[in-house]
């Protein structure tokens, strides 16, 4: 994304790449794979670090991390190439200088892309689940071991 964002600015690149599913693909690769990356690893520290546990399962927390990093990588993957496809649909003329393509055309070309970005946001969301269920699993099975503390620690 960094190194992406100067580059569609240069005016050849921004040329093709305007308006663009390639547009929206650079933004999605910052969105899913640095800042719900960065999030999703806080959560984790944050939620053992609050209920002082540790994760109910370590091997969840990685599925979900192969999860969402497969899943950002086709998302985003199938934005660009669409994108690029799209670019080049909307600046083809034929000989009398007219679009050789019409937008029509063009969005049906599409198809098969957003079946991929639907693939990858499916399996993203089924990274979230699992960690939804590995967190939840972790606050109930710390709050009965501290509930059970707390009965040990009361005369009778």
């Amino acid at each position: 994304s960094t190194f992406e964002g100067p580059v569609m600015a240069s005016k050849t690149v921004n040329a093709l790449s305007h308006y663009t599913d390639w547009t929206i693909g650079h933004v999605h690769s910052g969105a899913l794979g640095w800042v719900a990356m960065v999030s999703i690893g806080a959560l984790y520290h944050m939620v053992e670090r609050m209920w002082n546990t540790t994760m109910f399962s370590v091997r969840l927390v990685n599925v979900h991390f192969w999860l969402a990093t497969i899943g950002t990588a086709i998302y985003i993957t199938s934005m660009w190439v669409a994108g690029i496809m799209q670019g080049l649909m909307w600046r083809a003329y034929d000989e009398y200088g007219n679009l050789s393509y019409t937008f029509v055309e063009s969005v049906a070309q599409m198809h098969p892309y957003y079946i991929m970005r639907a693939m990858g946001g499916f399996i993203f969301f089924c990274g979230a689940v699992v960690m939804l269920i590995n967190v939840l699993t972790t606050i109930h099975l710390a709050n009965k071991k501290a509930s059970e503390a707390k009965v040990s620690l009361q005369p009778g």
